[in-house]
């Protein structure tokens, strides 16, 4: 059996992160993908743009200008991004970029670094002793095996791995464990967009008529629309499925034919309505549904909303993450918003990547520790990237010196991360 010094399980933004990071630190790493790409939830569920990755500020003579927070790995994917001409960064607050070009992005990070991938594989199962992760049990069309490695970090979102492996976990809001809505992503093509751009004010108002007279069944309240780098197309992230578990097999293939309908819903609605879209074509749908919210692996430190609120600074900070408390109502319409100072940002702590219990393994991405509230804020890909690259530097740490993971030196992890630009 293959023995690597680094596992890890999920290759959206935060895995490859933490894959190419530890892989730069002469760890052997491998990365397990269940799908035939990278990028995760940018790829898969069409999840686009990015949102707020920077502070606003103001010089010396009062002059406003953006400085970029979640830098490191982060920065290096939007720098070549913008090299390809392959991003929009006309609002910094909710940058599109070209999901074709971050797959092939990834890859050349993950090829440059010497990571070894492996696609089109799930984890199934973990064998544990004391406390350590033995194996992996992993299949794909070649059947299932075991994988082993010294250390393990799971990135797949749902916290898959801590989960084979015993890990206690949280799943959405304390009162009914429902989590934040799922949401299918789609294209519209062919827009006029000089006349969209006039519909657009009105947009909402009519879409509350037609739900008042019962014609539209999507609970949201608004319709959510943003740019695309292509010219003519728009990106709605307006479906929205409520009421249903992401990690129950059965309410999650529910999910999807019910987000697709509202899909068609909504695409007739505008066509119906508005004469930008008189000529439009439904380019496309997202190949999976998106998974705002699913378990919160249970850690050290239980990141919370007063953490956001109070902008706090952790001894051990890994992360920064200027995004705003952003919930969508798992149960209905109306989404809860607390905005934040412009100017500061709040840190998240590697005590929430550390799973309780587990003494060789890392949570890394949108399933660390922490509650329903602060999840909403941190959960955006440039936050996540910055948590996995974190992640693959500690066990790159813990590798070279032969610890575990609790044990060590947070100074040497915070001067691997100036060393790679990654602020925290």
């Amino acid at each position: 059996m293959e023995q690597y010094d680094l596992i890890v399980a999920g290759g959206g933004l935060s895995g490859v992160a933490a894959a190419v990071a530890a892989a730069r630190e002469g760890t052997r790493v491998l990365l397990i993908e269940k799908n035939a790409n990278l990028g995760g939830a940018a790829s898969n569920c069409l999840i686009n743009p990015f949102m707020k990755y920077s502070l606003k500020k103001k010089d010396a003579d009062g002059n406003p200008y953006y400085e970029q927070l979640n830098c490191g790995l982060f920065k290096e994917i939007t720098d070549r991004l913008r090299e390809a001409g392959a991003i929009n960064e006309s609002d910094m607050f909710a940058v599109a970029f070209n999901i074709e070009y971050m797959k092939k992005i990834l890859e050349d990070l993950c090829e440059e670094s010497g990571v070894e991938l492996l696609y089109n594989t799930t984890v199934t199962a973990a064998d544990v002793a004391e406390g350590n992760v033995q194996s992996v049990t992993v299949f794909n069309c070649s059947g299932f095996s075991k994988l082993t490695a010294k250390y393990y970090i799971d990135c797949t979102g749902d916290g898959d791995l801590c989960v084979a492996a015993g890990a206690s976990f949280r799943l959405g809001r304390d009162e009914d464990h429902l989590c934040q809505p799922m949401t299918l992503c789609f294209w519209i093509s062919n827009v006029d967009m000089e006349q969209f751009r006039k519909d657009r004010p009105n947009i909402n108002d009519v879409y509350k008529q037609w739900q008042a007279d019962g014609k539209i069944r999507n609970p949201r309240e608004n319709v959510l629309i943003f740019r695309h780098v292509a010219p003519g197309i728009l990106h709605f992230n307006t479906t929205r499925i409520i009421n249903m578990n992401p990690v129950d097999a059965h309410d999650l293939t529910r999910a999807q034919i019910g987000a697709r309908k509202q899909v068609f819903e909504m695409y007739d609605f505008l066509k119906a309505n508005f004469t930008s879209f008189k000529d439009s074509v439904l380019l496309m749908s997202a190949p999976e549904i998106g998974v705002r919210e699913s378990r919160m692996i249970d850690g050290e430190y239980v990141f919370c909303l007063d953490d956001i609120l109070a902008y706090r600074k952790f001894e051990d900070s890994v992360a920064c993450g200027c995004y705003e408390v952003d919930i969508h109502n798992p149960s209905g319409t109306g989404t809860r918003l607390i905005y934040l100072k412009s100017d500061d940002y709040y840190t998240i702590p590697l005590r929430c990547l550390l799973p309780r219990g587990l003494n060789n393994v890392l949570v890394a991405g949108r399933c660390i520790s922490s509650t329903h509230e602060a999840q909403s804020a941190y959960r955006i890909m440039p936050i996540v990237c910055n948590i996995g690259e974190a992640a693959g530097l500690a066990a790159a740490i813990a590798n070279r010196h032969s610890v575990a993971l609790r044990s060590i030196d947070v100074e040497e992890l915070h001067a691997l991360l100036k060393k790679y630009g990654g602020r925290y």
